[in-house]
Formats: C-alpha cells, structure tokens, sequence
C-alpha cells in the first residue's frame, strides 16, 4: 500500500504540473489544399525542402520550408496513374547520393506495380521527364492491396513493400492456389518485401529490369525468388527504417479482424515470413479454408490490435485501441527530446494517432506484447494542431532532420515541432513510464496495459470505427 501511496502522490505531481503549464498545439499545419496526399520525403541532407506525393494526380509537390510555401510547379508528374481508391502514385525514394547523382524513384500503379527511376533537372526543383527509367514492374490482379512504400535502408539497397494482389483472403484470380500469394515465394512478387541494389544491373538484356540483386538476399541461391526478402504481408501499408538504430519497422493492415506491427533488427539476414494468408497478426486468419496453424518459423507481431468486435489475442489493449486499417510509421528522431525513440503509427480509419517503444525483444520470440509506453495521442490537446483536424491519416514521413509529418488524405500535412513548453510532454511520459512499472511489479497475475495511457489528458477520442468504411 505505501508504493501505490507512492506512486499516486508521483502521479498527481506530474499530471498537475503538466495540467498546469499547458502551452499552445503542439502540432502546426504546414500544408493544406493537396490533392491526397500519401507520402512526404526529403532528400538525404536536404532540410530546406520537403517532397509530398500525390496519389491520384501523379504529382509530386514541394514544400519549401524556410515560409512554408507550396511551390506552384509539381517537381513532377508522373504519367498515367490509375485512380482507384487505393492506387496512384505511392511511394518516392531519394537515391543515397541524390547530391550528387540527382536519382530518384517512384512507385506507381498504372494498374499493374511500376518501380521508375528518375534524374532531376538543371533546375533543383523541377525533374526532367524524360528520364523515366523503368527499374521493376509486375502484375497487380486487383486494384486494392498495392502496398506501395519505397525506402533506402542503412545498406544502401532499395527495399520495395507490395500487397498480396487484392480481393479477398489472397483468394481467387491472381492468387496462388491453396496458399495464396502471400505465402509463394517462386515467381510471386505480391505480399513481400523486395531488396534489390539499383547501383548494378543483372539484366543488361532486358530494357524493363534495371537493378541488380544483392548477393545477400535470403533466397539467392535456393528455392525462392532471389528479390525477396520477406513474405507473409497483405498489404503492408508504411514502412520504415529507424535512422538512429536500423531497424526496420512494417505496418501490415489486416482483413477483418487484425492490424498489425512487424519490426526486424537492423542485423536481420532477411527471410522473415509474418504468416498471411495463414494468420492476421497472432490468430489464425478467420475465414474457413484460409486461416491455420503458424507456420514454421514464422514471425508474430510485435503488436497487434482489433477490429471492432473482434479479438486478436495478446493483451487487452482497451476501447481505446481498436481500428480498421492501419498506417505505420516512424521512430521519432527528430528536436522533441521527450518523444525520441517513440514509434509513431496511426489507424486511417478511427484517426487515432498512437505511439509506443519497441521493447526490443527478438523477433523471432514476439508475441503481440512487445512495447512499452503504449500512448494513444487522440484527442489529447498536446497534439491537437494549431489549424485544421487530424483526421483521415494516410502516412507519416520524415524530414532530412528528422522531424515527423503526418498526412491527412483530405489534403493537409501536418508537423510536430519543437514545442515551446515541454514540461507537459515529459511529465506525461514519466507518468506512463511510472504507471506500466508499477503495473510490472506489483502483479503476479502477468502484463496488464492501460487503456488509458494518455499524455496528459485521458480523453479518448474515440470514432465510430463501424461508421466508417475501410479502404483496406
């Protein structure tokens, strides 16, 4: 009783002193009026400029930082795009060493998955189109499901997300046969992560394929397309690598029951398999014929959340977490000292922004309970922004000095700076951080987690999740 006493006054001091000096938002609206916004980037060492994607004009906008003013030419705009509610231009990725050799690439669906490289102008603000290089293509047999994220990691190496095809239960026309894309790894590009070295190329002879494959790719060698380097995704919608540790983080929205949270250690050999169509996050996928037994090896998520009124296993997460379609994110490396380390991911179809720290455990033992500080930031006023609503969350992104942006798909780019009180944040990380070790250690009944972990207000924020229809 004297530590929960203890406890309570550290609490009640921390809350109130964070209750006390609440200073203005948090979070500043940056940009608005884009035309579905799905990405932003930067190139590497580039903090004057932010790049944002635009998925169904083809169009890719620069914000210029320094007054925040959205330059009226498009860098560029890619040609024929299709337009359905989850294709368009997807991803953008900025060579290692775009200073020097001006190389970027895009990753598009025309409807079928095209990966283009581009060089920029004379002009830095303004790509020359005549330079499309097509890079990678493959077949995409339903609009839905095109994954669509692009990333450099720290190797060097362009890692490619795709989405199992569309339709249902990787089921159907375009699918595998009793085992669905997901899980094929021959001749099966869909449901992956790709890594493929874009400095060489093993197809001199093949005007469409421009790349090379990395001699360390898990299946170089044995049974397995040699461009893979991890399997089992649906629809991995955001990745990304964390820019301080390396490691690689995937947010793969579920079917109808699950979203999920996959990480590897940078030092991964790749190979992972996260087990769809088999499992959506720790349970076996629901539907009869489609769902079974974990495969062998296979790799659970660190993380994983409900549908509304469904249940995915691991720890009860409270009404504060459950959602329809999952946006992954960032570890935050950027000026707010209170949030490094945090990984940041949202729900598109509830707006619930949340964040959490990987507690590091090894994939290959991850149980759906791997974080710490498990924050639900919805409706909380430290990051309600200065203008506009955080609603429709679509991605995250980063720029070249770290700083996070979140992306709302009705057309505005939001940021969160360096706030100008930042006792309030840290207090309620403290008092999150104190609550779950207490929580720990005074049990032995196992982990429980707080619905309401918030900082510092417990207000829900909570939508209607059955209101609102999935674009998963």
């Amino acid at each position: 009783m004297r530590s929960l006493f203890t406890l309570s006054l550290v609490l009640a001091a921390v809350l109130f002193s964070a209750s006390a000096s609440l200073a203005a938002p948090r979070v500043q609206r940056v940009a608005a009026g884009l035309d579905w916004p799905v990405f932003v980037t930067a190139p590497p060492g580039d903090t004057t400029r932010v790049f944002i994607v635009e998925a169904h004009t083809g169009a890719i906008r620069i914000l210029r930082l320094s007054d925040l003013t959205l330059l009226p030419t498009p860098f560029l705009t890619v040609p024929g795009v299709s337009q359905g509610t989850e294709q368009g231009l997807l991803g953008l990725a900025f060579h290692p060493n775009y200073a020097n050799n001006g190389l970027f690439y895009v990753y598009y669906t025309n409807p079928d998955t095209q990966v283009v490289r581009y060089h920029v102008s004379i002009d830095p603000n303004v790509a020359n189109p005549a330079s499309a290089t097509p890079v990678l293509s493959f077949f995409q047999p339903q609009p839905n499901h095109n994954g669509g994220w692009i990333g450099f990691g720290p190797d060097g190496e362009l890692y490619i997300a795709s989405g199992d095809g569309g339709a249902g239960d990787d089921n159907g026309e375009g699918h595998t046969p009793d085992i669905g894309n997901g899980q094929d790894i021959t001749d099966n590009l869909l449901g992956k992560i790709l890594r493929i070295d874009v400095d060489g190329d093993d197809f001199p002879l093949d005007p469409a394929k421009n790349y090379a494959i990395p001699l360390t790719n898990p299946f170089v060698g044995a049974l397995g397309d040699d461009e893979i380097w991890a399997y089992g995704l649906r629809n991995p919608w955001r990745a990304s690598f964390d820019r301080a540790t390396g490691n690689f983080y995937i947010g793969d929205v579920g079917q109808g029951a699950c979203e999920e949270i996959d990480v590897q250690f940078q030092s991964s050999p790749g190979g992972e398999n996260y087990g769809w169509r088999l499992r959506e996050g720790l349970i076996e996928t629901p539907t009869v014929g489609i769902g079974g037994p974990k495969p062998p090896g296979a790799i659970d998520p660190i993380l994983n959340y409900p549908h509304s009124g469904m249940s995915c296993s691991g720890p009860d997460l409270g009404p504060g977490f459950v959602g329809i379609a999952i946006t992954g994110g960032y570890v935050y490396r950027g000026p707010v000292t209170q949030l490094v380390g945090r990984y940041f991911f949202a729900d598109f179809g509830t707006a619930h922004l949340w964040s959490l720290v990987w507690d590091g455990t090894a994939p290959s033992l991850a149980n759906g309970t791997n974080f710490i500080g498990l924050t639900d930031h919805s409706g909380d006023p430290v990051f309600a922004p200065d203008v506009g609503a955080i609603s429709s969350i679509s991605s995250f992104g980063e720029d070249a000095a770290g700083n996070l942006y979140i992306l709302d798909l009705d057309g505005e780019i939001f940021r969160l700076p360096e706030p100008a009180g930042a006792l309030p944040l840290a207090a309620g990380l403290a008092a999150v951080a104190a609550l779950g070790w207490w929580r720990d250690h005074s049990s032995n009944t196992g982990r429980r987690f707080s619905r309401n972990a918030r900082i510092p207000s417990c207000a829900s924020g909570c939508c209607d999740a059955e209101a609102i229809t999935s674009v998963a």
